[in-house]
């Protein structure tokens, strides 16, 4: 590299212009929203996140975190200034190494003012310094933040982050992670991806994990406990740690008996999607009340009361799913849950045909004939079902009755070329229920608008000849010949009517909430 010799008036000059956008009068703030039409607010405009360093320190006695949240992101805009979605309370923000202006606005906004603007493309370093305790927030009303008995744990959907890191919080914004948290000794913290190290020094013990490959921010998760914890690795080799809260009483037999079988599972299910998609795998149970599972990539959360009843495979089937429908492949906007949630529920359907308790078609007769024409489950749209609805039953039932009816219209081979072929072409990015109609088409070589504008989008009941044509009986219950309750409808629905749902953010949702 040659240096050449520059007059001192000349460098300053450069130095003036370098830190000057092209077109000062271009600069403007980010944008408070991604641009959700169901989540105004959520997620962030103007720049673009590729990692998040979180390095934490938690007290499970009084569930404070102390947290440095280092952030490299590149900006898409010429920027002045920039949000972070966030709740706890900010001590110092960095920008690029300088001290920058922060101040917390609307519901879970952070707006960061840098000490100059930032020219679009630039690369960014954010760090923000930070401490409060979880549990004593709430935005539009709720929380996403699980005090247990022994420790806190972070998880739910849409929207998790705030609580225990800034993000930009929402799918479109997918990164890779390092979490870093110490915890008193004989305390466990566990988040996603595989654990790099521990160490333990003055009574605290220091838990490292590694998310390598892109994560959507409501999939990132932190449970800190005191847990049982069981490691292995599946067949095909992907290694598998699983934890289960040391309290669970007597879920505990069952919560083992069906999150033991992860590795199991996840092998069958790459059978139909395509090899798994991750260096991890995993589940995990926390001591908390309320009912929903979660996704969250590479390690799903699990509800102790999702195992009141016994054991059920099918919950986690429908959980691992998600790592390949929801997880590798993530919504576009939350318009397009039916992409995460109908297939995830039709990997339950093909379970059930595997496990002898009824056939994917046997399952869509079912509910096809369960539910009378004027039932309210025919007025919710799964292909967009709005945010009030966004986890109602129809989008996983009528969503997978919409994925049997495709896989009656362009056969078998098609159909699971195509269940194998969808997370590849969207690997580690995002889609919308357009994309996947289009993939659908290419895939089958079939006109299928009017398929998909039938059982995704008409808000009422197909007719018979539309059932028909699906070939799924229009016959309603308690007639000659009409389909029998499968041997696996009370596992399937199981995993609906436990739960509930603690919030409705701007108009969210509707009280009930599924596994997720």
């Amino acid at each position: 590299m040659h240096h050449g010799i520059i007059a001192p008036g000349a460098c300053a000059a450069a130095c003036v212009l370098l830190a000057i956008p092209a077109s000062a009068a271009s600069v403007s703030p980010g944008a408070p929203g991604i641009g959700d039409p169901y989540y105004p607010a959520y997620g962030n405009g103007g720049y673009d996140v590729s990692h998040y360093d979180l390095r934490l320190k938690y007290q499970p006695a009084t569930d404070v975190v102390q947290g440095t949240a280092t952030i490299l992101a590149k900006t898409t805009q010429d920027l002045s200034r920039f949000n972070l979605d966030f709740l706890l309370d900010v001590t110092e923000v960095r920008v690029n190494g300088a001290e920058a202006a922060f101040a917390a606005s609307g519901e879970h906004e952070l707006e960061i003012t840098p000490r100059t603007p930032l020219a679009k493309g630039t690369a960014v370093t954010v760090v923000v310094r930070y401490s409060g305790v979880p549990s004593s927030k709430q935005a539009y009303g709720f929380t996403s933040w699980h005090r247990t008995p022994d420790g806190g744990v972070g998880a739910n959907e849409p929207e998790a982050a705030w609580w225990w890191f800034p993000s930009n919080d929402h799918p479109l914004d997918k990164a890779t992670y390092d979490v870093s948290v110490q915890v008193p000794d004989g305390t466990q913290a566990i988040s996603n991806g595989t654990l790099q190290s521990t160490s333990s020094r003055a009574g605290w013990t220091r838990f490292t994990w590694r998310s390598a490959k892109p994560q959507a921010t409501y999939l990132a998760t932190l449970a800190v406990g005191r847990f049982d914890i069981t490691t292995g690795r599946s067949e095909s080799g992907i290694p598998v740690v699983n934890a289960y809260s040391e309290d669970l009483g007597d879920n505990a037999g069952a919560a083992r008996a069906s999150i033991e079988r992860t590795g199991e599972i996840a092998d069958w299910l790459a059978e139909y999607f395509g090899p798994y998609p991750f260096d991890a795998l995993g589940g995990y149970v926390p001591n908390t009340t309320t009912g929903y599972a979660l996704e969250t990539q590479t390690r799903p959360f699990y509800s102790p009361r999702q195992f009141a009843n016994g054991s059920n495979t099918s919950l986690v089937v429908h959980e691992l799913a998600h790592q390949w429908y929801g997880d590798l492949v993530s919504v576009a906007g939350w318009k397009d849950i039916w992409i995460n949630e109908g297939f995830a529920r039709y990997a339950q359907w093909l379970w059930s045909e595997h496990e002898g308790e009824g056939t994917a078609q046997e399952i869509a007769d079912y509910v096809y004939a369960s539910r009378p024409a004027d039932d309210p489950f025919w007025t919710v749209r799964p292909g967009d079902p709005g945010p009030q609805n966004q986890f109602h039953v129809a989008v996983y039932d009528r969503g997978a009755l919409t994925l049997q009816a495709l896989r009656n219209e362009i056969g078998d081979e098609a159909f699971f070329a195509l269940l194998k072929g969808w997370p590849q072409r969207y690997a580690h990015g995002n889609a919308t229920v357009a994309d996947f109609r289009r993939y659908a088409q290419e895939v089958s070589g079939k006109p299928l608008d009017a398929l998909f504008g039938t059982w995704l989008f008409q808000a009422s009941k197909p007719t018979a000849p539309a059932a028909r044509e699906a070939s799924i009986p229009a016959r309603p219950l308690g007639t000659q010949g009409a389909p029998v309750q499968p041997r696996s409808w009370k596992k399937i629905a199981a995993t609906n009517g436990v739960h509930e749902h603690e919030h409705a953010p701007e108009g969210g949702h509707d009280g009930h909430a599924y596994e997720r």
